[in-house]
């Protein structure tokens, strides 16, 4: 029986087992339904670190606060799924908020946010093997190429391993690309639609098979570009939604004009919606789903 969030650190201290158990009961649906589009909300930041929203550094860290949000977020008309790392899945598996819902896991956290290593983007979250095991419908990755970091070449390697493992197990993966390169200590990512090409180019090619690769992308700097952008690959793909900053109407303008595309089928968008500059949570999201 699902319980209440309050309940959760007593339940994994005395019944660890409870995670399996609602694993194996959940109830699942096919990835893409009668719609063909994709709404899922994404709450793989605190993983990596990245706890920030807007002036707030700290944000995301009360885990009690961002899954009430998660809970509104999926219960909301729409939306399809949950995009997590691991601790964050299984709370929500143990509050029986993810019935019938697509449930995507997050592979490589380990390129912390601000830290030297950041490119060497090492795969500490999701294996294949545990997505099989959990009964998950799907894992996510992180791709960031800075032609003179030699920790994207580290990156590249295991991404195509991950690629071809959970190919192998017939599960779709979420690649997302960038061109990124250092300005002081932070690793900031080329949003030109030149840099987006080149990325998706190479992500496109990597590992034995494409066959259950899908991308994962940011909308570039001039919108009107993406049509040519994603010209450069036959892979299926979803919007990246980003923080929106101020204006959200601006940005919720772009992801509208890009989701015409005919290879684009949905959005993944998190910290936007789960802590929206104005509003209520049902209130970005609803407005997500509308542009679907």
């Amino acid at each position: 029986m699902p319980i209440s969030i309050s309940d959760l650190a007593t339940v994994r201290a005395r019944h660890p087992e409870a995670i399996a158990e609602a694993a194996a009961r959940r109830t699942r649906r096919p990835l893409l339904g009668a719609s063909g589009r994709l709404m899922v909300v994404a709450a793989d930041h605190p993983g990596r670190g990245a706890l920030g929203v807007g002036d707030d550094r700290l944000a995301m860290a009360n885990r009690a606060d961002l899954l009430e949000r998660l809970c509104v977020a999926l219960s909301r008309p729409g939306v399809d799924g949950v995009l997590a790392t691991a601790d964050i899945l299984e709370d929500l598996l143990l509050l029986g908020a993810l019935e019938n819902k697509v449930v995507m896991g997050s592979m490589n956290r380990g390129g912390l946010a601000g830290a030297r290593f950041e490119l060497d983007d090492r795969f500490t979250g999701h294996r294949a093997e545990d997505m099989a095991r959990l009964r998950f419908d799907a894992g996510k990755l992180l791709l960031r190429i800075d032609y003179e970091d030699e920790g994207s070449l580290a990156t590249m390697l295991s991404t195509a391993r991950a690629i071809d493992d959970m190919a192998a197990r017939r599960l779709p993966v979420f690649v997302e690309p960038f061109i990124s390169r250092r300005v002081g200590t932070v690793v900031r990512n080329d949003l030109s639609a030149e840099a987006v090409t080149r990325s998706i180019a190479i992500a496109s090619g990597l590992a034995g098979t494409s066959a259950y690769t899908w991308l994962k992308l940011p909308v570039t700097d001039d919108p009107d570009d993406m049509a040519s952008v994603l010209e450069t690959s036959t892979l299926p793909t979803v919007l990246l939604g980003g923080e929106v900053g101020r204006d959200q109407d601006a940005a919720y303008e772009r992801w509208r004009k890009a989701l015409r595309l005919p290879t684009v089928h949905g959005l993944i968008v998190g910290r936007s919606l789960l802590y929206p500059a104005e509003g209520g949570v049902e209130t970005a999201v609803d407005t997500a789903v509308g542009l679907l």
